[in-house]
């Protein structure tokens, strides 16, 4: 550092020094002062009004997109869950259904019918005793509306 950056240092310190001391010298006094605003009159500003009711208009209009999104996002999770529940009751009716069919196939079991005829006292028809109508004899040999399939007629005396 040269001579010349020296005697700068020193005149930076003196001036410190000086605000320093006026610093903690110069005292601080507020005085109060009353405003009386009661006699100020509120000029209407077009301009403002207009302002506010555009930014009005423009927050209903969000508010009102808002709540339509939310109305629509809240329908579909709504939709979602009712999906969802009759999946669940579809499966169960579906599984029922099944359970049905296998009850059905164990109820037309011709050994098990065999089994309960022979226990109600029944026996095997004898030979003539049943008889096989066939489709197309007789006199209805037009257009068949409904057809019942193999139908076995039993009679009760030989």
């Amino acid at each position: 550092m040269g001579a010349g950056a020296l005697a700068g240092s020193t005149r930076n310190q003196q001036i410190y020094a000086s605000s320093r001391r006026s610093w903690y010298g110069t005292p601080e006094i507020y005085f109060p002062k009353t405003i009386d605003n009661s006699r100020l009159v509120k000029v209407d500003d077009p301009h403002r009004k207009r302002e506010l009711r555009m930014l009005t208009v423009a927050l209903g209009v969000m508010f009102a997109m808002v709540m339509i999104y939310a109305w629509q996002h809240f329908t579909a999770i709504e939709y979602g869950y009712r999906i969802e529940a009759m999946k669940a009751q579809r499966d169960m009716l579906v599984e029922g259904n099944r359970q049905l069919r296998l009850e059905e196939a164990r109820l037309r079991d011709p050994e098990r019918i065999d089994a309960i005829a022979h226990q109600m006292g029944l026996q095997v028809p004898q030979a003539g005793q049943v008889l096989r109508l066939e489709p197309g004899a007789g006199e209805n040999s037009g257009q068949i509306m409904a057809r019942a399939a193999h139908v076995v007629v039993i009679s009760a005396t030989p």
